[in-house]
């Protein structure tokens, strides 16, 4: 039964992505190397953004309960790198726009995939008891895909020349709220657990 569940959970997580990846017509152009050259920059901007933050921001040491704003809102401010090595890997990629976005984004998604996902599955979701946990990864690890696909195809609208001034503004409101995704809410999550816990005094 173990291994049944492990299966769910691993086919809930990759087959979305080898799906999107044939029905896109990525496997046409043979842009496998491409979206792993993807991958590899991935991984790269990913270790930047370690020393960038085990450097420059330490732990915070305050109270228990006590949201550190300003701390939260310039890490959060650090995933904008993300958006620069997304623009960079569309940048090396000849073809039309809807390829590049597609190559950034699959290569992107998946490498962050195998990289957050892929041992707490092995690992969690072969365990004796059945946890829903691991049905909620398998399923974030989608969003993630559709969530990578729009940020590279907003960061490739931003870059455009030609984009009409009436766009560059929701343009630029979209690429904010992609970098301060994770830092919105966490904010939300802290302000309503807060105005709750207020509500019960």
């Amino acid at each position: 039964m173990t291994l049944f569940h492990f299966g769910n959970c691993i086919a809930l997580a990759y087959f979305p992505y080898f799906i999107t990846y044939k029905c896109s017509g990525l496997s046409e152009y043979n842009a496998f190397w491409r979206c792993v050259q993807a991958g590899a920059t991935y991984l790269f901007v990913q270790l930047c953004k370690m020393l960038f933050l085990a450097t420059f921001f330490p732990t915070w040491e305050g109270g228990a309960g006590v949201y550190d704003f300003v701390g939260e809102f310039m890490k959060a401010t650090v995933d904008m790198a993300d958006l620069l090595g997304l623009h960079l890997v569309m940048s090396r990629n000849a073809g039309k726009g809807e390829y590049k976005i597609m190559v950034a984004a699959m290569g992107w998604a998946t490498a962050e995939l195998v990289m957050s996902r892929c041992i707490p599955l092995w690992v969690g979701a072969r365990g004796i008891e059945f946890d829903w946990k691991y049905i909620q990864m398998s399923f974030d690890s989608n969003i993630s895909l559709v969530h990578y696909i729009a940020m590279a195809a907003v960061v490739w609208m931003f870059t455009r020349y030609d984009l009409p001034k009436s766009f560059r503004l929701p343009v630029t409101v979209l690429l904010g709220l992609c970098v301060y995704k994770a830092f919105l809410m966490e904010l939300f999550v802290h302000v309503f657990s807060w105005a709750a816990g207020r509500r019960c005094w």
